[in-house]
């Protein structure tokens, strides 16, 4: 029998619900008589509480919420002294732990392995997300070489760690940003069989609308390549944050008002109907340490557009094959980009198809089972020491 513990910090996170459900799926397929406990620290974080999404959400694993409330409500000791009694109570042969920001975390995985539980960690990061200092850096180094092995969201993340000093070898998933890809493509499919053909074509940004964004040069580059009358394109912003009203005064002294829609924010599951609606997403990021929209919209089997610095970039996007990536601070290199689809209606298609093709292995079925071996491996391992 294998006990596997996995802490993550809030339930309300509906790509993770999915992936969880695989893994447990993957667990008890393999062996009836495993288990898996996840152990959410909170319901969510208070930045997001607006984004509850009630029974659109399914959780089809085994949890327990340590504290009712949000994340950011909970301090080090309270997380601290849960996430020990819940190891202690439910003495796992596996611990993947969801970060190495954390503290109480981290003790539990020092704890963990004092008690000769193998440790997984689950990595987000890379060497892009933020300014890191050398002090820093040596402090996680320390934390990962700790750990037996790593899930990475992709390339970006798996090469961060590398630098860390963790070996090849140790990092078993490399491809661990799933996403519903099963409701998205429904609800995709489904706006577009139930709604008329748009009348115009469109490029798509879903997101915050935030300085991090860098959406003053999408719309700098839409203008320069999409204004009327020569194009008859619109650029389509799903999303809402403290710059729009800043957008909406730039696009209007550039000329597009017209051809800007500000449609607001919707909760996950109503992006693909946006989507539905549009023909290759756009995004423009400084800083994005993935970009899970570029997933959903190659799910869908759009082209995308997307800025270097997004995690993403490396492991989805192939230049000229199912869209391009850019430097995010090149006007012309994005106004490029945008014109060529203008220009080129007939590669929408068939690029859209290579995006099916990229997106492939993120599925979330075949990553879970990934991960179940890999803790079945680690507890036999345990055992057999």
């Amino acid at each position: 029998m294998m006990r596997v513990l996995i802490v993550h910090n809030q339930l309300w996170a509906h790509y993770k619900s999915k992936l969880f459900s695989e893994i447990d799926r993957a667990i008890q397929q393999a062996s009836a008589s495993d288990e898996l406990l996840v152990a959410q620290i909170a319901l969510y974080e208070a930045s997001r509480k607006g984004m509850q999404t009630g029974g659109t959400v399914r959780y089809e694993y085994p949890y327990r919420v340590l504290f009712d409330r949000a994340l950011d409500e909970v301090n080090f000791s309270e997380r601290r002294a849960a996430l020990f009694r819940t190891f202690d109570e439910y003495r796992p042969d596996v611990l993947n732990i969801t970060g190495y920001f954390d503290w109480a975390q981290v003790l539990l995985m020092f704890y963990a392995r004092w008690k000769g539980v193998p440790v997984v960690i689950s990595s987000e990061s890379s060497s892009a997300d933020h300014n890191r200092s050398s002090w820093k850096e040596l402090v996680k180094k320390m934390i990962v070489n700790r750990a037996n092995a790593f899930f990475c969201f992709g390339k970006t993340s798996a090469d961060y760690l590398e630098t860390l000093g963790v070996a090849k070898r140790a990092i078993k998933v490399r491809n661990a940003a799933v996403i519903d890809e099963q409701v998205i493509r429904e609800r995709f499919d489904e706006a577009k069989n139930t709604s008329q053909a748009p009348v115009t074509r469109k490029f798509v940004y879903v997101g915050r609308l935030a300085p991090e964004k860098n959406l003053p040069t999408l719309l700098r580059a839409f203008a320069h390549a999409a204004k009327r009358p020569a194009s008859d394109w619109e650029l389509l912003l799903v999303g809402d944050g403290p710059e729009r009203a800043a957008l909406e005064k730039l696009a209007a002294e550039l000329g597009i008002g017209d051809q800007v829609i500000f449609a607001g924010g919707f909760p996950w599951y109503e992006v693909p109907r946006w989507l539905a609606q549009s023909d290759v997403l756009v995004l423009p990021s400084q800083s994005e340490p993935w970009g899970l929209v570029v997933n959903e919209a190659m799910v869908c089997g759009m082209p995308v557009i997307v800025s270097k610095t997004c995690g993403c970039a490396p492991d989805l996007v192939r230049d000229g094959v199912n869209g391009f990536t850019f430097d995010y601070a090149h006007l012309a290199g994005l106004e490029t980009h945008l014109r060529f689809f203008i220009q080129n209606l007939d590669r929408i298609i068939g690029m859209g198809t290579e995006s099916l093709k990229l997106i492939a292995p993120f599925a979330s079925r075949p990553v879970a089972t990934q991960m179940a071996e890999t803790y079945r491996a680690l507890a036999a391992g345990r055992k057999g020491a």
